[in-house]
């Protein structure tokens, strides 16, 4: 760090006697820079307080020669450099060879002088100003050059770590001219003064400990300033200074300003909060990487700036080195909002970290323990295909957890395979790869396949053929994990809470998941395959046992394996409720064996000594006269309430994959009568509510049964909890998109629409239930994007709820409405006019929220709101507006225009100046005169509005009916506005001195174009005339013109 060494202590610098060295051969050169009035353009107006300039010399030529060399181009740089340090070594050190000097003597004072004058030009430079950057470049260059010279040159005769040097002198000498300028009232000052302080910092290895002191503070407070791309060029030389504050002590005691503080934490707290991404970029890429700083710098992983955001994962995390430093957690985030990013760029910088970087990392570790360690080679190439590196990988981001449906895994493994050609192609599923399945490579078969098949054009289609197994090895491969994990959880249960053997049974649940995945996908064009899966299927699918995921997917699969057709729904039905028989057979099965049992009366010999009839042992425990008998009687009740949850469960599966008419399915009528209504009159809530839920998926299969309960559905959510509210508005909600409002208005429907927006608006309001409002708001914009319901009432519940404070904490209701708001009204035209008859409403009752807040409430102020309804029903937004070539646009272009009807904000205009005609407020006018100077007024719109809203206007201008500025200029602007399409269209209306309207009634177009036919005439008879012409009434050709004209419309008034 400059300045300073890893113990904080301060290096002194001493002087130092100066070291012989070579002669320097100083060659004069003929260019020399421009006078100062030639280069005035590129210096902004700034006091920069110039030193008195010194007599000419000899030397002042030669480096302005080279400053301005160095001013032209980068390329020379490098040349430059080296001429400026033979220079500087002539006059800072003896010669020890030719010590005739042509130029004369020039010592080291002089030298400093001379380039900081050249320097202290750099600080009036605009930004926009190439050179300007340039000549900093060859500056820092020099420094770092000339540092490492002497330093080599000193370092046999000094022990000191950062000894007094020429270089280091000069550097003193420039920070110290520049320094001033730091709070200098010229922004362009302050710029390349910060710009050339933070660029040497960077760029030398020592500066005097002092300085160092004045550099910290001037820069702390450029932190400060007004102006980003100052702040920006401070935050890029404190991150370099800021290592001194984690290496060693953090403060300055001996410093009285305030801002001498922590420096790393106010570089945090701005990295934080600076409003400019460019700040907060610049400070992500240049501050230590340490314990304190790390969840800092990743927290830009959600910064609004898409540019940050992509440099993190494009640079920060590259630079960090091993990943598996970080947290499990960590991973997952940085995993999740990277490849979930709404930037493409992002998402692809965090698809190359970790296919190219965080691989890579793992697969060096199993590099170096195959095959030994290296001789200390780290060569950042790639290694060749290690599949298990992928595997662990996949463990350091819990791929057990994060590869459930919806998980960050799969996002992650699509890239994967998408860009790591090489482990597409040598990647294998053999036998040895199935025998020895764990969650890792599971998952690796299950996302190559996924992957394959994904991919547009089959392109991928003979690829995966070629290495998945077909069916009937993958049935062998299945039923053996399977059979695994079925004795997993037997083996549990009979442990009772001992959970050892819980992370396996985890694990061989995961793997069994994967392999029905890759199931779903295959080809059961073989009868052979297809026969062997579809008896496995449905052999598992009759264990009670079975997890709840595990028993989705084998429904599912079944689905696959039955058929799409009629016929294999049908089949798929049947075979499905044969396996809730069994499993509903496990309860009567227990008793009828208890009632039957011949050895009960030898119940307590046996069923101690017997190890293979666990069930058998705990009831005969359970009947030992000692105990209570009531503890069997509420296992078993608990057991039935079990597996009525288990018989359910499957029959919501099924009906989730069933697409028929309930009616026309025999096997649906049954589930229906003897499962799910049993289950909804029971008493058990659990069983009640999932009852409902099957009750509802079969509502959506046949209409009349869904007229017959919605009122039973309007009941739980009237009635019931905040789970089983929100799962009633969802099932009425799916009700209406299947079936349409039609179902509302049927005869037989005992249900109003008002009932169902009375529930919805009641929900909508409910701010102590977060769930039931997020799902309300939810299921009302799906129905009102349908047209399912179109109620205005209900939209303006969803206006008020969007802005409402009370709302503000339920996210879900405030991200679902950000987006269906503008896309409501964007979408139809009809959306918009309903939008704007609430509008006015809707301002009115949030105005009203607004002036009630209480102190730690925010809301969005009413301009705003006003401006956000003006937007949602500008009719220039609404997609499927007509182009026409040819026609004139309002802005009067001629070409392909849109046909716009402004009606819609037109309506709007006349509703506000109502509002602000009639009792409104003072603050309210100002509120919804806002609104009028953003309206859009098109001459295309109805006519007879027009005419009305121009009326509204003009009396409102002449009543005078407000009294502040801006509210006047909006409407001043809607009148003249109004004024121009009026006249264009035959009607004038103005406001007398006398404040009395005038208005001239249109002409009759027959009389109008008649008008100009007998002036184009005269005019015609008028030229001829001139000419010598005199009979022209004769002349069939001339009236023959003139006809045509009159035809064509070139009298006509709108051209």
């Amino acid at each position: 760090m400059p300045g300073r060494t890893s113990s904080r202590t301060i290096t002194r610098q001493s002087t130092a006697s100066r070291a012989s060295t070579a002669a320097v051969s100083r060659k004069s050169s003929a260019t020399t820079l421009k006078s100062r009035s030639s280069t005035a353009s590129r210096f902004s107006s700034s006091s920069v307080a110039i030193p008195e300039e010194t007599p000419a010399s000899a030397l002042r030529a030669h480096i302005c020669s080279i400053f301005s060399d160095a001013q032209r181009t980068t390329a020379g740089h490098r040349k430059s450099v080296i001429k400026l340090r033979k220079i500087q070594e002539a006059c800072c050190y003896e010669p020890t060879s030719n010590p005739r000097r042509d130029d004369g003597d020039f010592d080291e004072d002089e030298f400093n002088y001379e380039v900081g004058r050249c320097t202290i030009r750099l600080m009036a430079v605009k930004k926009a100003e190439p050179a300007g950057d340039r000549v900093l470049r060859f500056l820092g260059l020099f420094l770092s050059y000339a540092g490492e010279k002497d330093n080599a040159l000193v370092t046999e005769d000094d022990d000191e770590s950062f000894p007094e040097t020429p270089s280091s002198r000069l550097t003193s000498h420039i920070l110290s001219l520049v320094l001033p300028f730091l709070t200098s009232k010229e922004k362009t000052v302050r710029f390349r003064s910060t710009q050339l302080v933070s660029h040497i910092i960077n760029s030398v290895d020592s500066i005097d400990d002092d300085l160092f002191q004045q550099l910290r503070l001037g820069l702390l407070k450029r932190i400060r300033d007004k102006e980003s791309i100052v702040r920006v060029q401070a935050v890029l030389g404190l991150g370099r200074l800021a290592g001194n504050e984690v290496e060693g002590d953090p403060k300055n005691d001996d410093s009285d300003d305030e801002d001498a503080g922590d420096l790393l934490e106010k570089l945090l707290d701005v990295l934080q909060n600076d409003p400019s991404a460019d700040v907060r970029r610049s400070l992500l890429l240049n501050l230590p990487l340490t314990p304190t700083t790390l969840p800092y710098l990743l927290e830009r992983a959600r910064d609004l700036d898409p540019a940050t955001r992509r440099a993190l994962y494009s640079r920060l995390l590259p630079a960090l080195g091993d990943f598996r430093h970080l947290s499990l957690s960590m991973r997952e985030k940085l995993l999740r909002w990277g490849l979930r990013d709404r930037d493409e760029n992002v998402r692809k910088a965090a698809g190359r970290l970790f296919r190219e970087r965080w691989i890579e990392n793992c697969v060096s570790t199993q590099a170096t323990t195959q095959d030994g360690p290296q001789d200390g080679n780290t060569t950042t190439e790639a290694h060749p295909p290690n599949f298990e590196g992928l595997r662990e990988l996949l463990e350091r981001i819990d791929i057990v957890n994060s590869g459930v449906e919806n998980g960050v895994a799969h996002e992650a493994m699509r890239c994967f395979w998408e860009g790591r050609v090489d482990y597409r192609e040598e990647v294998v599923f053999d036998d040895l790869f199935w025998e020895g399945l764990t969650a890792e490579s599971a998952f690796v078969a299950r996302s190559f396949n996924d992957f394959c098949r994904q991919q547009g054009d089959a392109k991928f289609e003979a690829l995966v053929e070629e290495k998945m197994p077909e069916v009937t090895r993958l049935a062998f491969f299945l039923q053996r994990f399977i059979n695994k994990l079925l004795e997993s959880l037997r083996r549990v249960a009979e442990q009772g809470e001992d959970a050892e053997e819980d992370d396996d049974v985890a694990e061989l649940e995961f793997i069994v998941e994967q392999l029905l995945h890759i199931a779903q996908t295959l080809d059961y064009a073989d009868e052979v395959g297809r026969r062997k899966m579809y008896a496995l299927l449905r052999e598992i699918l009759s264990v009670p046992e079975l997890p709840e995921e595990v028993t989705r997917l084998i429904v599912e699969g079944l689905r696959g394996v039955c058929g799409g057709d009629p016929a294999g729904e049908r089949e798929f039905c049947g075979v499905v409720l044969e396996a809730v028989a069994e499993v509903h057979d496990t309860i009567t099965g227990d008793d009828i064996e208890e009632e039957f049992d011949p050895d009960e009366s030898f119940h307590s010999a046996k069923s101690e000594l017997s190890e293979d009839m666990p069930k058998k042992s705990k009831k005969a425990r359970s009947r030992n006269p000692e105990e209570p008998g009531e503890d069997n009687d509420e296992e078993k009740a608990m057991k039935e309430i079990l597996v009525n949850m288990k018989c359910l469960y499957i029959a919501q599966c099924m009906l989730e994959n069933v697409e028929g008419n309930l009616q026309q399915n025999i096997h649906l009528v049954t589930m229906l009568n003897n499962l799910v209504v049993p289950a909804v009159r029971s008493h058990e809530a659990p069983v009640r509510e999932r009852g409902l839920t099957c009750l509802g998926l079969c509502c959506l299969l046949d209409k009349t049964l869904a007229e017959e309960n919605l009122t039973l559905f309007l009941h739980c959510f009237n009635k019931g909890h905040d789970a089983l509210q929100a799962a009633a508005i969802q099932i009425i909600s799916d009700i209406l998109t299947v079936h349409g409002s039609s179902l509302l208005s049927s005869p037989t429907c005992p249900v109003e629409e008002k009932m169902l927006y009375k529930m919805f608006s009641k929900a909508l309001k409910a701010d102590n239930k977060i769930e039931v409002q997020a799902a309300a708001c939810e299921a009302a914009c799906k129905l009102m994007l349908g047209l399912v319901v179109k109620d205005e009432e209900l939209l303006k519940t969803l206006v008020i709820a969007y802005f409402d404070p009370g709302t503000a904490e339920n996210l879900g209701l405030r991200q679902g409405l950000s987006y269906f708001l503008p896309v409501y009204c964007h979408s139809r035209a009809e959306n918009q006019m309903r939008m704007q008859k609430i509008a006015v409403a809707a301002i009115h009752s949030l105005i009203l929220l607004h002036d009630n807040l209480d102190e730690e409430e925010e809301m969005v102020s009413p301009v705003m709101i006003a401006s956000h309804l003006v937007d949602w029903t500008d009719p220039r937004k609404v997609v499927g507006a007509r182009d026409v070539e040819g026609l004139v646009d309002d802005a009067g272009r001629k070409g392909a225009a849109k046909i716009i009807d402004g009606t819609v904000h037109l309506d709007l205009a006349k509703d506000v100046l109502e509002k602000v005609a009639s009792n409104a407020s003072k603050e309210e006018k100002k509120v919804f005169c806002s609104m009028l100077g953003k309206l859009y007024i098109s001459k295309h719109a109805d006519v007879e509005k027009i005419r009305t809203v121009y009326e509204l206007v003009s009396q409102a201008v002449e009543d005078k009916l407000l009294s502040d500025a801006p509210s006047r200029n909006a409407l001043n602007k809607l009148y003249a506005a109004l004024g121009k399409i009026t006249e264009s269209l035959g009607e004038v209306e103005e406001i007398d001195e006398d404040g009395e309207e005038t208005k001239m009634a249109p002409a009759d177009p027959g009389e109008e174009e008649a008008e100009g036919a007998e002036e184009a005439l005269e005019g015609l008879e008028d030229a001829t005339a001139a000419l010598g012409l005199t009979d022209l009434k004769g002349d069939s050709l001339l009236e023959e013109l003139l006809d045509d004209e009159a035809e064509s419309g070139l009298c006509d008034d709108t051209f």
